[in-house]
């Protein structure tokens, strides 16, 4: 390759591709330089791209974003839980303490004092224990517990359709059971009455309080009155009420006095258990 016109001094080149060879070009170059040969420039290795990594996929996104949105707010959470239920805390501690105030100050039921003792009936015949066979015993008409400060007529009841013993229609009075002996006469004389009612006391209310050694009295309709003494007072549950032992035959005149007790069920609207009062005639 030749020039045809001056030129300026070139730049010196050092490494030329190796189609630009020229050995006159290169005498030009190099004045006196011999055994010059081509130096071929090696092409520059050209930088590999790193190959692409590949996208995460939904769930991992899913669970990089719950991750972050955790520890970010579930600490706040927690304290505002924690606080939620410390106020919860603290209105329930002044809600009680409020009540208690409330019942505090309002006055309490006064309980319901037992009866005072009445005095004992007297100016009576009373049949003796000896003649309590005979057969003139009239029907009992009145009943007094001196002790309880009872002193009530008496009613007629009997049985009721499902075999058990029939209830007076008023709470202010008790009954004679007509299945039973009479008062007086040898075997288990049976009386019944009410606990309590709605509208209050029953005539038999206090009759669980009854001690060994207080007296029973019942008139009779011929004005002849017997004299019972308490011997026991017992509590039944219903479902284990002893009927032999209440109800059953004795070598004695005795005496039973029978009504509600012990826990009263409001599903139920009637009391588990029964209270028995024993007594024996000894006048």
């Amino acid at each position: 390759m030749g020039y045809s016109a001056t030129t300026g001094p070139l730049p010196a080149i050092t490494c030329l591709p190796d189609d630009w060879w020229d050995p006159a070009w290169q005498a030009v170059q190099s004045p006196g330089v011999t055994g010059l040969e081509p130096v071929i420039c090696e092409t520059p290795a050209v930088p590999q791209t790193p190959a692409p990594l590949p996208l995460p996929s939904w769930g991992q996104v899913l669970a990089t974003t719950v991750g972050l949105w955790r520890s970010r707010h579930l600490s706040w959470l927690r304290r505002r839980l924690l606080a939620v239920a410390a106020l919860g805390a603290g209105l329930v501690a002044i809600a009680v303490g409020t009540a208690g105030l409330v019942l505090s100050a309002a006055p309490a039921a006064p309980p319901v004092p037992r009866p005072a003792a009445i005095p004992a009936p007297s100016g009576r015949a009373v049949l003796p224990a000896s003649l309590a066979t005979a057969p003139q015993a009239a029907r009992p008409v009145w009943l007094s517990v001196p002790a309880l400060g009872v002193r009530t007529r008496l009613v007629y009841l009997g049985l009721n359709k499902n075999g058990t013993l029939q209830v007076p229609a008023s709470t202010a009075v008790a009954g004679w059971f007509t299945g039973s002996p009479r008062p007086g006469m040898v075997g288990s004389a049976v009386i019944a009455g009410h606990v309590d009612s709605r509208a209050g006391l029953g005539i038999f209310f206090w009759l669980r309080t009854l001690r060994p050694g207080e007296r029973v009295y019942v008139g009779r309709a011929d004005g002849t009155m017997a004299v019972f003494t308490v011997t026991a007072v017992r509590t039944y549950p219903k479902d284990r009420f002893p009927t032999a032992a209440v109800y059953g035959s004795v070598p004695d005149a005795e005496l039973r006095l029978i009504t509600c007790g012990g826990v009263f069920d409001r599903s139920l609207g009637s009391y588990l258990s029964n209270v028995v009062v024993f007594a024996r005639l000894t006048g």
